[in-house]
């Protein structure tokens, strides 16, 4: 999206030089990523980026202060997951774009989905130092936002995590952790600030402590996604809704309330047409134009680009209110490359620092199929995670 940095970097790339990136970044995840990483970073105009950030503050701030919308997102969520003593406000957002042409031929971001969740705040900023160093990109770009650099992102990465607690005592809580794709963000983490991975099974719970091998977790990273729990049936030794003697680093009640749910509540420009499923009068001729969503999936499960109409009558009357309608975005192919042009989806990444949301960094996903996710995007190359680069403040 800056054609001089584009047009240098096609130049100058080789095939030796993307393995090589390839066994750097496996070098230092400790492990191989189980997802395919790009060929090439995306480099990302500053006014567009500052517009994103922008947008996505503005987003949670329409809701955060929005009663009756926090009233109507929590009768959403399951019983068993509603935490007691919510925070008032997310401690990790990600507001998810992708880009249009205008008509005056400038790229403008459109909301594709706001999560209060987190994402890869320790595989992210590696993945970007791996691009920096192996392709030897010009140190004035940097992949961090807000005039952050390496040392104060990791300090505030740090204090939302830990709270000040010793790593000993914090845990990262998932599913089968070594088995996720994610796998990586949970290993870097854990050797960044030295807490505990632990699978949800494995915690002990005695009156209202948890414990991980006879050693009390007073705080968790929470990476579980209620979704998950219910589709393989997993039994933990407590419930969320349990009050327990612990603090979250990152609220679970905030996957359900800044989420796919939110879509239909925003007054934006950047947030296309989205109505819930059971709300809609009747259902648009023009269903090839629209996206169906469940609300609370994760990775892009369970999402459907042109539905038909018997995909919307197969949904039980008692479950539409769990599917939103979003009109499709003609998403711009934006980032030249020898294998043709790619469309990026950018994800500015945010930490709420106890005063207010922080931008942190980017997650690029680029692709060329219907959705960025890989099922669509098989066999292709030039496509797949990346990090974006934006020049530096002077």
């Amino acid at each position: 999206m800056i054609p001089e940095l584009r047009h240098e970097f096609n130049r100058q790339w080789r095939p030796e030089l993307y393995s090589e990136f390839l066994r750097r970044a496996d070098g230092v995840a400790g492990r191989h990523v189980e997802f395919r990483l790009s060929e090439t970073p995306v480099f990302l105009p500053f006014e567009l980026v500052e517009k994103m950030i922008r947008y996505g503050r503005e987003l949670c701030d329409q809701l955060t202060g929005n009663t009756t919308y926090l009233e109507a997102a929590r009768a959403q969520i399951p019983a068993r997951f509603r935490v007691p003593n919510e925070a008032a406000a997310p401690l990790f957002v990600q507001a998810d774009f992708g880009l249009v042409e205008s008509a005056a031929g400038r790229y403008e971001p459109k909301l594709v989905e706001i999560q209060g969740f987190p994402s890869l705040y320790a595989f992210q900023p590696a993945l970007a130092r791996t691009y920096a160093e192996t392709y030897h990109l010009d140190p004035k770009l940097t992949s961090y936002l807000n005039g952050l650099d390496e040392s104060a992102y990791t300090r505030l990465l740090e204090r939302a995590i830990l709270n000040g607690h010793a790593p000993e005592h914090v845990a990262l809580l998932e599913i089968d952790p070594y088995e996720q794709k994610t796998a990586a963000d949970f290993v870097l983490t854990q050797k960044l600030l030295g807490i505990r991975i632990a699978d949800i099974r494995q915690l002990e719970k005695r009156g209202r402590k948890l414990y991980l091998d006879g050693v009390e977790v007073r705080r968790i990273y929470n990476r579980v996604i209620a979704d998950e729990l219910v589709r393989k049936n997993i039994r933990a030794n407590f419930e969320f809704r349990d009050d327990l003697h612990v603090e979250w680093a990152g609220d679970p009640n905030w996957f359900f309330l800044l989420s796919k749910f939110s879509l239909p509540w925003f007054r934006h420009e950047c947030v296309p047409e989205t109505f819930f499923l059971d709300s809609a009068a009747e259902i648009p001729a023009d269903l090839e134009n629209y996206v169906l969503k469940p609300l609370y999936s994760f990775a892009g499960l369970g999402v459907k680009i042109a539905p038909t109409a018997d995909d919307l009558a197969g949904i039980p009357g008692e479950e539409r209110h769990n599917f939103i309608l979003q009109r499709k975005m003609n998403f711009a192919a934006t980032i030249e490359t020898p294998s043709g042009r790619t469309k990026a989806e950018i994800r500015v990444m945010y930490i709420h620092d106890g005063s207010q949301l922080q931008p942190v960094t980017t997650i690029i996903r680029t692709g060329r199929g219907k959705m960025m996710g890989v099922d669509f995007n098989k066999n292709l190359d030039w496509v797949g995670a990346s990090a974006g680069f934006v020049t530096k403040r002077a």
